[in-house]
């Protein structure tokens, strides 16, 4: 019996600019969970969403991140920073040692609004549905004309992924020298 060790930087890589994947623990290492190390740039929000069958696990490592784990008095708006559960629980801004647990049927969410990058662990169980997800999703990101906000949907259907406030990225516009 053999089990994986990895030095920092490896692992399969997924690159767009919306988000930098790094698959560490996949389907074909275990049974229980995939995991991945993400680097989520400014201006990404995940849109908040749920989840029947799935698991989540949440560690931001560094920067700072947006975080919604929790059943909104109302799933509306556009908006998920502006809920608040029925015991006054509100969206958390989370640095390096938070940790997001998300259990099947739990309303979740979490978005980098500050300017510079954040990197987080993510684990998700059962495992593979996230690989490939992630695969799909970075191809309709880097596709060109913007978010097909169509294609996300039906991408998140086929994955256990019930989608309650939409997916958003906008980069930070780049300054221009003056001359």
């Amino acid at each position: 019996m053999t089990g994986l060790m990895l030095p920092p930087g490896s692992g399969r890589r997924l690159v767009t600019g919306a988000q930098d994947v790094t698959f560490k623990v996949t389907g074909e290492h275990s049974r229980a969970a995939s995991s991945f190390e993400v680097v989520v740039p400014p201006g990404f929000d995940v849109g908040a969403h749920v989840h029947t069958r799935s698991e989540e696990l949440f560690y931001v490592l560094d920067g700072e991140l947006d975080l919604l784990a929790f059943e909104p008095v109302t799933r509306g708006g556009e908006n998920w920073r502006e809920w608040e559960s029925d015991t006054g629980q509100r969206v958390l801004r989370a640095g390096p040692g938070s940790v997001m647990f998300v259990p099947p049927g739990c309303p979740h969410a979490f978005a980098n609004s500050s300017g510079a990058p954040a990197k987080m662990f993510f684990q998700s169980s059962p495992p593979t549905h996230h690989e490939r997800y992630f695969e799909e999703l970075m191809e309709i990101l880097e596709a060109p004309g913007g978010v097909d906000h169509g294609a996300v949907e039906d991408l998140r259907r086929r994955y256990d992924i019930e989608q309650l406030t939409p997916l958003k990225y906008a980069p930070p516009v780049a300054s221009q020298p003056t001359s």
